[in-house]
């Protein structure tokens, strides 16, 4: 792990990082008006001035507004032009409003936003949903903690298991089950950040890290576990990439124990057609995937194995009718489907995917060559079009040596430096994405601009 004293923090000298960090506020503040006044104008009603908390975690002296985003480039309201690396933290990794996708919009606004009915798309969406992510059966939901929630309450239902495990640094969206971490005595906790947490999770949700494979077959031998929920590799922490031999090991513990095994793709999504799971053959029972799934318009679906689609339906036939407790009226509207079927069929593509890839592996190799040539103890972790930078020497090995990193200061003054250079990358650590309107000049500018960065770090 990387060493921290008063006076230093992941190889550079503090006083560079706060100098540096106060240099770029002052620049921020000088160059954006419209965002400020915006910002003061929208706090007359937002909470804290804007619509999503989330939005508050840039960094910068006050948010951002923006007046347009196409492709990779966002343009804010004082006229400011940014490459976009971020891509709304995945749910714009095909580019901002990809041409098919806004095509299907618009032809289906005007012909219907929402009925509680199956539209024309229907059936082509969920054909294109079996192809691309070989699993039978789908749902469609608004969200992917939508989706997620939907599959915990499945698995429970079929399987009579209360708990749920998951991964120390895990992240899967607004579902209180999973938003735990480890305690002491093997004990499970809220997270320390949750508001309004009152779930008794140590009822409901084990934890164990990510990679510890006798700590998972623990867990599992207790024959309460109903699902595990993983992502393939952590990446919402600082990217954790899963140790060799992990996930096939991991599939076996569950089906040796009557497990079912749900993979979160939402972030993953990015490896390659058909995701992580599908690349690397990781056979879940459930798939879930959302954010980027229809180009960015609100939208999560999961799928499931035909084994899974015939307990469901046996625990369909012996529950009374009523509310099952899954579900929204907004899910699978008309506007949804036309967005999902035309992002899957004409973006989600094995051509996009190549471009993508490729570029990724160049902008990881170019971001290491960087560290080296500064001699930082950093390094890039890369997952298909994902890069991430990380204040560390060597990857990590779970999600506590993740979480463990602090992301203050210098995280700040990175991503402060880099925007102000009209490069956005992802607020909440150092993660980058490459979309199919990414170009290798877009990706010379980001190399530029984060050795620029480090030369300014330099003592």
């Amino acid at each position: 792990m990387t060493v921290q004293t008063a006076s230093r923090f992941a190889g550079i000298a503090t006083a560079r990082v706060e100098s540096l960090l106060r240099q770029e506020r002052a620049a921020y503040e000088a160059a954006r008006p419209k965002s400020r006044a915006m910002a003061g104008e929208s706090g007359r009603h937002w909470w804290n001035g804007v619509p999503l908390h989330w939005m508050l975690d840039w960094g910068t002296p006050f948010p951002l507004f923006v007046a347009r985003a196409e492709g990779v480039t966002l343009t804010d309201v004082d006229g400011h032009r940014y490459t976009d690396f971020c891509l709304g933290d995945t749910g714009a990794m095909f580019g901002h409003s990809p041409p098919a996708v806004a095509e299907a919009i618009r032809r289906q606004a005007g012909e219907g936003l929402t009925a509680m009915l199956p539209s024309d798309d229907a059936a082509e969406a969920g054909r294109l949903l079996a192809e691309i992510f070989a699993l039978p059966f789908w749902q469609m939901t608004a969200t992917a903690s939508d989706a997620n929630r939907s599959v915990l309450r499945w698995a429970r239902g079929i399987t009579g298991r209360p708990k749920v495990l998951v991964f120390q640094g895990c992240y899967h969206g607004q579902v209180d089950e999973t938003s735990a971490d480890m305690g002491g005595n093997g004990q499970t906790v809220p997270r320390p950040s949750l508001v309004g947490q009152i779930l008794d999770l140590e009822s409901s949700t084990v934890v164990v890290e990510f990679n510890d494979l006798p700590a998972l077959e623990s867990a599992l031998a207790k024959q309460d576990v109903a699902v595990v929920l993983a992502e393939p590799a952590l990446t919402n922490c600082s990217m954790v990439l899963p140790a060799p031999g992990f996930h096939t090991a991991l599939r076996d513990l569950t089906r040796r124990h009557g497990t079912l095994l749900a993979i979160d793709e939402t972030h993953s999504v990015s490896t390659a057609l058909g995701g992580y799971s599908r690349a690397h053959g990781l056979e879940p029972d459930f798939f879930v995937v959302g954010k980027a799934v229809a180009g960015g318009l609100p939208c999560g679906v999961y799928g499931f194995t035909a084994e899974v689609a015939e307990r469901m339906a046996a625990l369909n036939r012996r529950r009374p009718p009523g509310h099952s407790g899954m579900g929204t009226t907004l899910s699978g509207n008309p506007l949804a489907l036309s967005a999902l079927r035309a992002n899957l069929s004409q973006v989600m593509t094995h051509a996009n995917y190549q471009h993508m890839l490729g570029l990724a592996e160049h902008l990881a190799a170019q971001l290491a060559f960087a560290i080296q040539r500064h001699g930082l103890p950093w390094h890039v972790v890369h997952l298909g079009a994902r890069a991430e930078f990380v204040f560390a020497p060597k990857p990590l090995s779970n999600g506590s040596e993740a979480m463990a990193l602090p992301h203050g200061a210098l995280e700040q003054a990175v991503h402060l430096f880099l925007l102000n250079r009209g490069l956005l990358v992802t607020p909440f650590h150092n993660m980058l994405l490459v979309s199919p309107a990414t170009t290798a000049a877009d990706v010379a500018r980001l190399v530029e601009g984060f050795e620029a960065c480090l030369a300014a770090l330099a003592d």
